[in-house]
Formats: structure tokens, sequence, C-alpha cells
């Protein structure tokens, strides 16, 4: 069993108002509507808000701090064309809910039981996207500190995962710190305030992923 998650950007809903904003959402169909779960900061938020509204219609609305869960009108597949259900089909897929929108784009989380599907789906998506892989990993045994359907990892731009990755390489994490986000910026080669906004960045995205599966 193979699985793997693509980011995929062009002619997908939601994409533009995720992009550029401190914003994540994941959704869940249910044929009839969709449930949706909506992160990120008061700006982004209700630009997000305003696209699922203006493509089905909002039914209800949950808000709390930086998040907020959506219950549409419709369900949006019937809605926009080139869905990433009819290239699932096509190749033997499985998608893994949620659908998840980030960064001007869509993550899909996909799992077949052959690695020839998911090449086959990657090609196919990407003669009218533009198509990522975001990590790929063959499921050969079941274990306990792995499940089967395991959560997959946040997508991270390339900056924010170096910095994330040399923050706990030279022991910024440690207690007590063992380097500062001076050092870490100077190494990276940018200022310290990139450096720091890159960091929180990444570190949001992480801590996100967990509390969003307690």
């Amino acid at each position: 069993m193979y699985e793997a998650t693509f980011l995929i950007r062009g002619d997908v809903a939601y994409a533009d108002a995720t992009a550029g904003g401190d914003v994540r959402v994941a959704l869940w169909c249910n044929e009839h509507c969709d449930l949706l779960h909506v992160r990120g900061d008061g700006t982004a938020t209700e630009a997000v808000r305003a696209a699922v509204d203006a493509a089905v219609g909002v039914a209800d609305v949950l808000e709390r701090g930086r998040e907020a869960v959506v219950v549409t009108d419709a369900c949006l597949r019937p809605h926009t064309e080139g869905n990433v259900e009819r290239y699932l089909e096509r190749h033997d897929c499985l998608l893994l809910p949620p659908l998840r929108y980030e960064d001007g784009g869509k993550l899909v989380r996909v799992l077949t039981l052959d690695a020839a599907n998911l090449a086959a789906f990657y090609e196919d998506v990407r003669a009218s996207f533009d198509v990522t892989v975001r990590s790929k990993r063959e499921v050969r045994a079941i274990s306990q500190d792995r499940p089967l359907l395991a959560a997959d990892a946040p997508a991270l731009s390339d900056r924010q995962a170096e910095a994330i990755t040399a923050a706990w390489d030279e022991g910024y994490y440690e207690i007590p710190r063992e380097t500062t986000t001076t050092a870490l910026a100077a190494a990276m080669g940018v200022d310290r305030r990139t450096f720091k906004e890159h960091l929180r960045r990444a570190e949001a995205k992480v801590v996100g992923a967990l509390v969003d599966r307690v």
C-alpha cells in the first residue's frame, strides 16, 4: 500500500482566499453540504468565508478566537470543474479526508495499493495543474508508533522547513537553549526578523496540525 500527499495549485476552489494569508482550511464533504474548519487571522478568515459563501453559500458558522467551523448550504463538488475525485477514480486511488487548503493551493492525501497508480495520478493531474509532491511513503505494516492512517505532516515552505530544521539541529529547543535566533538567522543568510517570521509560521503549522487532532 502506498500513500502520498500532493499540493495542487491552479484553478482550485478557495485557493485565492488562502494565498498570501495566515489561514488554513480543512474540508470534509458530506455530499449534501461541506464542513470546514478555518484557522487563521481575522482578515484571512473573512476572505475564506466570503469565498465559501460565493461558491456554495454558508448555512451556519461557529467562531472561537482564530478559528471557525463553517457549514455550507451545498456541497462544493458539483459547483467546480476539475475535481480531484475524477482523477482518483481513473487511477484506482482513494482520497484520505479532509481536503486542506493553504498557501494558495489544495493539499490532497492519496492512498492506493499500487505505486504505479500514484505515478499515473500525478502525471494526469499535472497536465492541468501545478503539482508538488509533499510526501510519499510505502505502508508495509501497521505499527503502534505510526498507525496506518496517521496524520500527514503540515506543508511548510522551503524557508520555513529550513528555519525549523536548523533551530532543531542547533539546539534552539533544548533547555537551556544552545543557540539564538540571531545566530540562526546569520547562518541562514537572512536578518533576525525574517528568520523569526519563517520560524514562527513553521511552528504555528506544526503545532496547529497537532492541536487539530487532539
